[in-house]
């Protein structure tokens, strides 16, 4: 096991022995050597693409990380890309090679969150992602059978995908897209697939953004669109036990459940093979009919910021 301090790759690993958080049931060696497991599974969906982390230091609450601190070793690639809502120019990192994901791993990076679109090329998304978040409690089932949902309505779209659990309590769905459709285009489809999922069964599954609309259903995401970031798979989670993100099978999706995949579960699943991989469908043409469906769709969050605005308006004006 060696000491608290040791260094793979030139990278030095410190407090190595340290408890990850309060309830994580590892240890930062836990980590790093999970990460360095299966860097050869998580580093292809990580590669050449702007990288969000969230950090769990020591005595803070945990943070999303998107800026590079300025004690960054000049070797880690970086891409500068302009947020627009803070009007600034953020330092992304390129998580592109196991020193990196080491270097991550030692700032007690638990989650890596990369973007949907390759860093040569942010405005055109590489999949079409769908998340299924369900209500609170024990409902994990409930996502998996909206994840079915959604698989339906893509078939009847002549569209497929891979799925894969969340690692916290929900499913994404993601579908490759072939090169020519650019963001607008990529979201509309996003919303329509939803939507169309949401037809199939309106009382498992709801497109509703506002939590107090959605009665108890699964919540079916449709804005994991441009700019947006979606858990790597192969990535932990800060959650109790340290969950992974992990691929599965459509076949076998009714019978796992999130806490079956763990950083200490996870390297002997994918020693062989790299089952994220294995079950991505090759990239795939949009239907002009389901883009153009979408485009009569509001986006979620501008409809669900006009309507919380007019509530407000409303209880204002009983009151």
């Amino acid at each position: 096991m060696g000491g608290a301090e040791e260094t793979r790759d030139g990278v030095s690993l410190t407090n190595l022995d340290q408890v990850l958080f309060e309830g994580a049931g590892a240890t930062k060696r836990d980590l790093v050597d999970y990460l360095d497991a299966v860097r050869d599974r998580i580093l292809p969906p990580l590669r050449d693409r702007p990288l969000s982390v969230i950090r769990a230091l020591r005595g803070q609450p945990p943070f999303m990380q998107k800026n590079l601190p300025k004690y960054t070793p000049e070797w880690v690639r970086r891409v500068p890309v302009w947020a627009e809502a803070s009007h600034r120019e953020v330092s992304y990192a390129l998580c592109d090679d196991r020193r990196t994901l080491l270097w991550f791993a030692n700032q007690r990076a638990i989650e890596y969150h990369p973007t949907l679109a390759r860093a040569d090329d942010l405005g055109r998304p590489t999949h079409l992602v769908l998340d299924l978040d369900p209500p609170e409690g024990d409902s994990f089932p409930a996502a998996v059978a909206a994840a079915l949902l959604v698989r339906q309505a893509l078939a009847d779209s002549g569209l497929a995908g891979a799925v894969k659990t969340s690692g916290a309590k929900g499913v994404h769905v993601f579908v490759p897209v072939a090169e020519g459709a650019d963001a607008e285009e990529m979201a509309a489809a996003t919303r329509a697939v939803a939507a169309r999922a949401e037809r199939l069964d309106p009382a498992l599954a709801t497109t509703a953004f506002i939590r107090e609309d959605r009665g108890g259903r699964v919540f079916v995401d449709s804005t994991r669109a441009g700019g947006a970031t979606v858990v790597a798979a192969y990535s932990p989670r800060l959650r109790p036990g340290l969950p992974v993100s992990f691929p599965v099978d459509w076949a076998d999706l009714t019978d796992v459940r999130p806490a079956d995949f763990t950083v200490h579960s996870v390297p002997d699943l994918v020693a062989a093979h790299d089952p994220w991989l294995g079950l991505m469908p090759a990239p795939q043409r949009l239907p002009a009919d389901l883009v153009e469906e979408g485009r009569t769709i509001p986006v979620a969050r501008v409809q669900a910021m006009h309507e919380g605005k007019r509530r407000a308006r409303a209880r204002r004006q009983a009151g």
